[in-house]
């Protein structure tokens, strides 16, 4: 029983790994072929739109103050008219959330983008909101969502594939293996969260830039997210996002690798 079990979950992990492996896409504004499980950008603009109503509900619902609201509807609809973004097959909406003590901002997949009134009344121009709708756009276009998706299902097999090889009803003790398992998904899964978080910064840095916007606002936006961390309650932002002071040296060479020359004159800051 025990070498059919091993047999078995081996042939599980197997058909897992080969699944995950063996199919990719290619995304045109990344240039990087991805493993999205096969979801498509419609379904990710349906998974969206589904989870939306229940994101504003976990911050108090939409701000009620339309002028916050039309800012920010117009610094993003920028960003996407006049970039790489417009050209993708995502339909972006943005929305401030009524929480003016949390601090964060974040994108569901196929272009439900969100701030929260917190963090936007901390940001001083408008270059710097560009910038944080600018990564959260990074977010959609490089599909993050679907890539975790697929990697989800990925430790979901591993794991089910490690319980079918290690369970013995008859020692109650080799349960741990399956929870050691599922650990080492949740650390694989940070991980690419925050490669994640990385990328996303140098395609704010295009972004804005493509948008007309100083990319250089967006190490301000790090600044002002760092001032916010020295009180007791660290900002939400950082249980989702990589440290500020970590993430200025890589914004300034995203910078310096798509404006060699130096950053243009006249770009709004």
């Amino acid at each position: 029983m025990s070498r059919s079990r091993l047999l078995i979950g081996l042939f599980v992990a197997l058909i897992t790994i080969v699944g995950y492996f063996g199919s990719s896409v290619f995304n045109p504004i990344t240039q990087e072929k991805q493993h999205v499980a096969g979801i498509t950008p419609e379904q990710e603009v349906a998974l969206g739109l589904q989870a939306a109503p229940e994101m504003e509900q976990q911050f108090g619902g939409l701000d009620p103050d339309n002028a916050l609201q039309a800012r920010v509807t117009k610094v993003g609809e920028r960003l996407v008219a006049r970039g790489a973004p417009g050209k993708s097959p995502y339909h972006f909406e943005f929305h401030v959330l009524n929480d003016p003590e949390t601090i964060n901002a974040f994108a569901l997949p196929g272009g439900q983008v969100f701030i929260t009134e917190g963090l936007l009344r901390r940001l001083k121009t408008d270059g710097q909101l560009a910038g944080v709708l600018g990564h959260e756009i990074g977010h959609v276009v490089a599909r993050h969502g679907a890539e975790h998706i697929a990697k989800q299902q990925l430790t979901a097999g591993l794991t089910g594939a490690a319980v079918l090889a290690t369970y013995d009803p008859n020692n109650p003790s080799s349960r741990n293996s399956a929870a050691v398992a599922a650990m080492l998904g949740q650390l694989v899964s940070m991980r690419f969260g925050r490669q994640d978080e990385l990328e996303a910064d140098g395609l704010g840095v295009r972004f804005t830039g493509e948008a007309s916007y100083d990319p250089r606002s967006m190490i301000e936006l790090m600044k002002i997210l760092e001032q916010s961390s020295e009180g007791n309650r660290p900002p939400e932002f950082f249980s989702t996002h990589p440290n500020p002071e970590n993430r200025i040296q890589r914004i300034q060479e995203a910078i310096q690798q798509r404006y060699p020359n130096g950053v243009p004159a006249g770009l709004e800051t």
